[in-house]
């Protein structure tokens, strides 16, 4: 259709522009004039050449209404995108008048050609004039005395067209559906059954863990931490999510910018900074499974090739294996050199090559440096974003690429997408967009730079149409190696999308829908004054009715104008699952508490609020992280992490953890903490990924932290533990004249000896 619109109006300005030509011609050369008495008067070979070009202009236009009634099925109506009752009984039948009235038009053109007479064409124009208006008029007419009176009945089918195509187009008619009942009471029992999901609850935002690795894992200024990404590794036999950040190599850093320097001695970055989500140390700083300089990691990660030659900072030329040594990384007072070794970039070779390529690069060093050897190579478009744009400049990509580790290398995941706005009856989200799919992934050797594009979604017909187009570009996704394939993940773009539109397309009946009886909105919270829509977060949990836990994306939903929860939507990732959407729904007769009613109760309690301020006016500046919903069973629990920075300081500390359950709301030092108080009893672990505060997290020289033992305490040593933490809360809280923490942490000391006494 694109195509066919952009032929006619090209046809369209040149039959214009031929006939003012012409009829300019014909004019100064006096075969065209106006005389007193008559309209027009010119010469028989005038005339004809003229009326032809009407012909052909009145066919066109023929053709446009023609294809008008194609564009109306994505171009907004009365209620939704797409035709409704006036247009397909109106202004559509219209349409087809008006291409008949303009192919007699033509007619009467051809008439004017070969005969002498002048009122043919003055006779199609006003008849095309006549059958516009009244075509526009007969659908303005229908909408306002048949439609509007009657709106929901009339619109009701094309109502349903539109909530169908909108479902197809954003993939939302596969979402699985599931009711909670919301009446669960959660019990220590519901807690260990769900042990996997406790112990992955993610207390580590992407900003101050960000802030953190800057400050202990940077070393050099000329490294720098781009961003944070979510992925999820099995560490010790236990399923983990954790964060990481590569350390890329930022040369606009670099103390002295030479042209060698940049170029050919400083070319790559070093490594990673990976660590759990959940861990921290007793500083409250983040445990580490990989870091340092050189390079320490646990036995679950190794990483033969930590070389960062492509990456997102990475933007301009170097050229490797020359005479000058690379820099790889620094030691104490020293630094280690090292020649790249892979097949990255080209070889530069030749004389005509260095030419060519200083030609390119606008550098003359190139054909001038000895440094540059016949074993040189350039490498170029190394920032990965322009890498894949280069490639597939068709598709649109993700804005958050991750980095994996696999096989001892490590590789960069791209999401990448195939879009449309010109699906029928579908309703735009974000602009114009109105189709989307996740049909391709791409994979990015971070150590040479081979780009793998793979064939995500067979089944849809843009990817499968550029797979004809460029045949050997795409590559089946059952053909990527088992050790990136688990580290696929659904992406974060496409997911916020299908939320937005979910929040309204979740109403299948054309009642419902018309009005807008059951709308969801995304939550809002305000935070010192400063609101902002929830985002979609990244979490391993075991969904309500699943055996296992599964890395997953999710987002709740509160209904419009209302805080309480209405649901909440999950993204899975892992295995057959991948790509799958599924949303639990609560009952609308129940009132559960919603993220901004849970935020507000938070603010407002009489033990955290104090406590707050208190922070706040010691000098201390308190961070809040993200509200976390995490689903148990059929109930809900929330989650958030709170940080504190010192006035003058830069590393921000994990210090408390909120848990609000029901009417209940704690804070402690640790997620388990919490929820021992909300539940009772010693809270479950996974092996190998119990919630403490382990040792403080690596500095240079000193060994990446392994993951804790899993030989913990005796049940007495930790009931112990916690009467002694009780006591010495009691003592803070009556040094600090808070007389109501002071008698409830008695009361849980209290307890404890009673649970001792009893053992």
């Amino acid at each position: 259709l694109p195509f066919l619109q952009f032929v006619r109006r090209l046809a369209e300005r040149v039959i214009v522009l031929a006939g003012l030509g012409a009829g300019l011609l014909y004019f100064v050369s006096g075969s065209l004039s106006s005389r007193f008495g008559s309209l027009v008067w010119m010469t028989s070979p005038a005339r004809r050449h003229l009326s032809l070009l009407a012909a052909a202009f009145f066919l066109l236009l023929a053709a446009g209404a023609w294809l008008g009634q194609a564009e109306r099925l994505i171009q907004p109506s009365n209620l939704i995108y797409g035709p409704g009752y006036a247009d397909v009984n109106g202004r559509m039948p219209g349409a087809l008048v008006l291409a008949a009235v303009a192919v007699i038009g033509a007619v009467l053109a051809l008439i004017q050609a070969f005969t002498a007479r002048n009122w043919p064409i003055p006779a199609a124009i006003g008849l095309y004039i006549v059958a516009t208006i009244g075509a526009e008029g007969y659908g303005v007419m229908l909408q306002r005395f048949v439609v509007t009176p009657n709106e929901q009945t009339r619109e009701s089918q094309f109502i349903q067209y539109n909530i169908d195509a909108t479902r197809r187009a954003f993939a939302l008619d596969r979402v699985e559906a599931r009711e909670l009942t919301g009446d669960a009471l959660l019990t220590p029992d519901d807690i260990a059954r769900n042990a996997a999901t406790i112990s992955n609850v993610r207390l580590w935002d992407h900003q101050p863990l960000l802030d953190t690795f800057g400050q202990l894992q940077v070393i050099r200024t000329y490294y720098d931490f781009v961003g944070v990404d979510n992925d999820r590794y099995r560490i010790g036999g236990a399923y983990r999510q954790i964060m990481l950040s590569p350390r890329e190599l930022d040369t606009n850093s670099l103390p002295n910018r030479t042209w060698v320097n940049d170029r050919l001695t400083f070319t790559h970055g070093y490594g990673l900074t990976l660590g759990p989500v959940n861990q921290v140390t007793n500083e409250g700083l983040p445990v580490l499974f990989v870091g340092n300089l050189p390079l320490e990691t646990i036995p679950e990660l190794p990483i033969e090739e930590p070389s960062l030659y492509y990456g997102e900072l990475s933007n301009d030329y170097v050229i490797v294996r020359t005479s000058t040594r690379e820099f790889h990384y620094p030691r104490g007072e020293d630094n280690v050199f090292n020649q790249y070794n892979g097949r990255g970039g080209l070889e530069i070779g030749s004389l005509w090559r260095k030419l060519v390529f200083a030609l390119r690069f606008g550098a003359y060093q190139i054909l001038l440096s000895n440094e540059i050897t016949a074993d040189s190579r350039i490498m170029f478009l190394r920032n990965i974003r322009e890498r894949v744009q280069k490639l597939a400049p068709f598709l649109s990509f993700d804005r958050d690429p991750y980095l994996v580790v696999a096989d001892g290398r490590l590789f960069w995941m791209y999401d990448a997408y195939t879009t449309s706005t010109r699906y029928p009856y579908s309703t735009p989200a974000g602009g114009r967009l109105n189709y989307i799919r996740n049909a391709v992934k791409i994979v990015i050797d971070a150590y040479d730079g081979t780009t793998t594009v793979y064939l995500a979604d067979s089944n849809d017909p843009i990817a499968a149409t550029y797979a004809r187009i460029f045949p050997g570009l795409f590559v089946p996704l059952d053909s990527m190696p088992s050790s990136l394939r688990e580290h696929v993940r659904y992406p974060e773009d496409i997911f916020a999308i299908q939320a937005s539109v979910f929040a309204t397309y979740h109403m299948t009946q054309p009642a419902v829908f018309y009005n807008r009886e059951d709308q969801w909105e995304l939550p809002v919270i305000e935070d010192s004054g400063d609101a902002r829509a929830m985002q979609p977060y990244y979490t391993i949990m075991r969904l309500p009715g699943e055996a296992e836990p599964e890395f997953i994306q999710m987002l709740p939903f509160t209904p419009r104008n209302r805080d309480n929860l209405a649901a909440w939507l999950a993204a899975r990732s892992d295995g057959e699952h991948y790509g799958t959407l599924r949303v639990f729904q609560f009952p609308k007769q129940k009132v559960i508490f919603g993220p901004r009613q849970v935020v507000a109760r938070i603010s407002q309690d009489q033990t955290i609020s104090p406590q707050i301020t208190l922070w706040n006016q010691q000098g201390s500046q308190v961070i809040w992280g993200t509200l976390m919903v995490i689903p148990i069973e059929e109930s809900l629990i929330y989650v958030r992490p709170l940080y504190l920075r010192a006035a003058n300081g830069r590393i921000p500390e994990l210090t408390r953890v909120i848990v609000a359950y029901q009417n209940q709301i704690v804070m402690e030092q640790t997620l388990e903490e919490g929820l021992a108080r909300l539940f009772g009893g010693k809270v479950p672990q996974e092996p190998d990924a119990e919630l403490v505060r382990g040792p403080s997290p690596p500095v240079p020289g000193a060994p990446v932290i392994s993951p804790p033992s899993t030989d913990g305490p005796s049940d007495l040593r930790g009931l112990a533990a916690r009467a002694r933490e009780h006591y010495e809360r009691a003592v803070e809280a009556q040094r600090r004249g808070d007389w109501a923490a002071y008698g409830d942490e008695l009361k849980l000391l209290g307890e404890a000896l009673e649970q001792m006494r009893a053992r």
